[in-house]
């Protein structure tokens, strides 16, 4: 069993954190290097809040049009 749990840590500490890593080194490179980690993440939050709004009128769309099912018992293990 600790083979098992050590091949997890392998899988997220060797590979996984690869890129929190490289963010991480480049930040610590100074004035530029600490912009360039920040604009990364903007970049990822900008395109996130795009995605959400996006969704949030998409579901506004489908309850104008009455085509949203809120009923409770839509599901067959809710009934």
């Amino acid at each position: 069993m600790k083979a098992f749990f050590e091949a997890i840590q392998s899988l997220f500490v060797d590979f996984l954190f690869i890129p929190h890593d490289a963010l991480r080194t480049l930040e610590l490179k100074g004035y530029w290097g600490w912009w360039g980690a920040n604009i990364i993440n903007w970049v990822a939050i900008i395109i996130c809040g795009y995605y959400l709004v996006y969704w949030c009128k998409q579901l506004t769309i489908h309850q104008k049009n009455n085509e949203e099912n809120q009923d409770t018992t839509a599901h067959s293990f809710l009934k």
